[in-house]
C-alpha cells in the first residue's frame, strides 16, 4: 500500500534535495492544479518538485463549493465539451483514484411553473445523466427522476408548500477539497516527487531569456534556496499575474478574482434528506449535505482586494440568507451560521466584465523558454489541467518522456479502501472505537486509517473526541503534523479538519488542546504554543467583524486587522 508522510524532517529534506541538483521539472503553488502537476509528472518518471508559499490548498482550493460536478448550468450556455469533460473526470474521481474522498450526493431541483419548466430542466438533467454515460464514466450514480410535489416534499419537507409545483432530483459528487489536495501532494511525494509548504518563490533564475529555475525563501526556518529545473510550472491560482511579474515579462493572458462566500448551518436546521439547487437571478445556489452540517452557497462578484485572505461582508450573508428562506418553511437566521468562508475562483479575464459569464476553461502558455504557466478551469478538471501543463513542460525538455498516466493512478489511501469499508465493523470491534467513528475516519484517510490507528495504539489518550469538536479525534490533530504537512495551528483546525467552519465558536475552544498536541511534533515551546493560540483567536476575531462591515472595502480592512502567523511580504 503506497503511502508517504509530509511531516517536519521530510520538509526539510526535500527542501535540500531540490537545491542540490537540477529538477526536470518545479512546481510553484500548491493548490489543486500545482498538487496534481506535480503528480502527473513524478507519474512520468521525472524528477520534481513542488513549493507554496502558505498552506497546501491555502487559497482558492480550500474555499470551494467542495462539489465534483459536471457543471449542469454550462449546459444553458451550450458549453457541452467543458460538461462532458467534467462529467468523465468525476466518473474517474470516484470510481477509480480517489473513492474514499468522492462519494455522491443527490440534488432537488424545484420547478416553480407547470408544463414548460418540467420539459425545459427535464432534458437538461437527461442530457446531463447522457453526457456521463457517454463519457464511459456514468456508472456508479442513480439516474434522474421526476417527482411530484408531494414526493419532494417527502424527501425534502424544509420546503414551502408554494415554493414548488414539483421538482426533479439527480445526482453529483462531493469531497473534502483542501484534504484531497494533501492526498495529492502526498501520492506525489511516494512517486517521488519533493514537497515543501511554506516555502515562498522571491524570484526566478535566469540563463538570458530562459527561466531556469527559481529562488525559494524558506519562511520557516529561514534562508533561501536556488531550486534549479529544466522546465518551471507557475500553477498559482489567482497570484498567477503577480508570479508572471517576477519574470519581467508580460503575461499572455490576465486571471480575474470572482469571490464566492459560502455559510455552514447545523444539519438539523434544515430538515432534508437531499441537496438542494435552486436558480437565483445571476446563477445558482446549492444547500450541500456535509456531514452534520449544510453549506449554502455561492455568490458570484468581482474581487480586487487582499487575495490571501478574502472577507465576506454583511451583504454576502444576507444575499445567501435571503435566496435560500424564499424556498424554506422555517427561515434561517444569522444565529444559525456556524460558519462562513470565502474563496476566489480564477477566471481567465477577457471574455466578459461579469464574473459569472467568464471562463471556466483553462489556458496553458508557454510565455518564456523554461516557464509554463496555467490557469483558469474547475477543481473537478484539475487532472486534465495538469496533463496539459506537463505536456507543454515536456516540450522543452531533452528527453523523451511518457505521457500522462494519472487516469490510473489511486491517490494514497484508495488501494484497499472497500474492502475496508467491508471490514469496518471488525475494524471497530479490534480497536474499541464506535462503527460510526471508524466509518468517518475511513471517509477522511481511507485506507490509510490504520497509520491514525497506529498511533492510538502508542498512546490510547490520542483516541479521545477534541474538547467541543467532537467529530474529530486527538490523533488527527498530531497526523496531519506527522503525516500530512501541517506546520501552524490554522493549518490543522481549518484545513486538515473543519472545525472553523463547523462550530459556532470556530474552533476557538479546541485551540489550545489542538496547539498542545501539535507542539512535540513541530518542536514549539510553550511561548510558540501561545503565539498560535493568539494568532488563530485574532484570526477569528477579524473574521467575525469582518463579516458584519456592509461591503467588500470595509469587510476587507477589517479582516486584515489579522496578521499572518508567517508574515509574507508583497510580491
Amino acid at each position: 500500500m503506497r503511502t508517504a508522510a509530509l511531516g517536519p524532517a521530510e520538509r526539510a529534506e526535500a527542501l535540500a534535495r531540490m537545491s542540490e541538483r537540477e529538477l526536470d521539472i518545479l512546481v510553484v503553488g500548491g493548490g489543486v492544479v500545482g498538487a496534481g502537476t506535480v503528480l502527473d509528472a513524478a507519474t512520468r518518471g521525472l524528477s520534481t518538485g513542488i513549493v507554496e508559499a502558505r498552506d497546501w490548498a491555502s487559497g482558492t482550493s480550500s474555499r470551494s463549493s467542495k462539489l465534483i460536478h459536471g457543471g449542469l448550468r454550462y449546459l444553458e450556455m451550450l458549453d457541452f465539451a467543458l460538461v462532458r469533460e467534467a462529467l468523465k473526470e468525476r466518473g474517474l474521481l470516484l470510481q477509480r483514484i480517489a473513492p474514499h474522498l468522492v462519494r455522491p450526493v443527490p440534488f432537488l431541483y424545484p420547478l416553480r411553473h407547470r408544463g414548460w419548466e418540467r420539459l425545459y430542466a427535464g432534458s437538461g438533467v437527461a442530457l446531463y445523466d447522457v453526457l456521463a454515460t457517454a463519457s464511459g464514466r456514468g456508472r456508479g450514480l442513480p439516474h434522474h427522476r421526476h417527482l411530484t410535489r408531494r414526493q419532494a416534499l417527502r424527501v425534502a419537507p424544509a420546503l414551502r408548500k408554494d415554493a414548488l409545483v414539483g421538482a426533479l432530483q439527480y445526482y453529483d459528487a462531493q469531497m473534502d477539497d483542501a484534504r484531497y489536495v494533501a492526498a495529492l501532494v502526498r501520492t506525489a511525494a511516494a512517486y517521488g516527487a519533493h514537497a515543501a509548504n511554506r516555502a515562498r518563490v522571491v524570484g526566478f533564475l535566469r540563463e538570458g531569456e530562459r527561466v531556469v529555475g527559481a529562488r525559494v525563501q524558506d519562511l520557516e526556518q529561514g534562508g533561501e534556496y536556488e531550486i534549479r529545473a529544466k522546465q518551471v510550472v507557475n500553477a498559482t491560482g489567482v497570484w498567477t499575474d503577480d508570479t508572471q511579474r517576477l519574470t519581467a515579462e508580460r503575461g499572455q493572458f490576465h486571471v480575474r478574482a470572482s469571490k464566492g462566500i459560502h455559510l455552514v448551518v447545523p444539519r438539523d436546521r434544515i430538515h432534508s434528506t437531499t441537496g438542494l439547487i435552486l436558480r437565483t437571478e445571476k446563477s445558482v445556489l446549492f444547500v450541500i449535505p456535509w456531514g452534520r452540517h449544510w453549506i449554502i452557497g455561492t455568490t458570484d462578484t468581482d474581487w480586487d482586494l487582499d487575495k490571501a485572505h478574502p472577507a465576506a461582508s454583511s451583504a454576502d450573508i444576507d444575499y445567501l440568507l435571503d435566496h435560500v428562506n424564499s424556498v424554506l418553511a422555517v427561515p434561517l437566521t444569522r444565529d444559525d451560521v456556524e460558519g462562513v468562508y470565502a474563496g476566489l475562483r480564477p477566471l481567465l479575464a477577457g471574455e466578459s466584465d461579469a464574473t459569472s459569464k467568464l471562463s471556466r476553461e483553462h489556458t496553458v502558455a508557454h510565455p518564456v523558454p523554461g516557464l509554463v504557466v496555467v490557469a483558469g478551469g474547475k477543481y473537478t478538471t484539475y487532472r486534465v489541467m495538469a496533463k496539459d501543463a506537463v505536456d507543454e513542460a515536456v516540450h522543452g525538455l531533452d528527453h523523451r518522456v511518457a505521457e500522462c498516466t494519472t487516469e490510473e493512478v489511486p491517490l494514497v489511501g484508495a488501494e484497499g479502501y472497500h474492502a475496508m469499508w467491508n471490514a469496518r465493523a471488525r475494524i471497530a470491534a479490534r480497536t474499541g472505537l464506535h462503527v460510526a467513528r471508524v466509518e468517518h475516519l475511513l471517509g477522511r484517510y481511507g485506507s490509510l486509517i490504520d497509520e491514525v490507528l497506529e498511533l492510538i495504539a502508542a498512546d490510547p489518550s490520542l483516541g479521545e473526541p477534541l474538547p467541543c469538536a467532537d467529530d474529530y479525534l486527538r490523533a488527527e490533530v498530531v497526523y496531519a503534523c506527522t503525516h500530512e504537512g501541517a506546520r501552524h495551528l490554522d493549518d490543522v483546525l481549518t484545513r486538515r479538519t473543519r472545525i472553523s467552519i463547523e462550530t459556532f465558536d470556530r474552533g476557538a475552544r479546541s485551540a489550545r488542546e489542538c496547539a498542545e498536541l501539535m507542539a512535540p511534533v513541530l518542536g514549539w515551546d510553550a511561548g510558540q504554543i501561545d503565539r498560535e493560540v493568539e494568532h488563530y483567536e485574532k484570526r477569528v476575531e477579524a473574521e467575525r467583524e469582518s463579516q458584519l462591515q456592509p461591503d467588500d472595502q470595509t469587510a476587507d480592512a477589517a479582516r486584515l486587522g489579522a496578521p499572518d502567523i508567517v508574515p509574507l511580504q508583497p510580491l
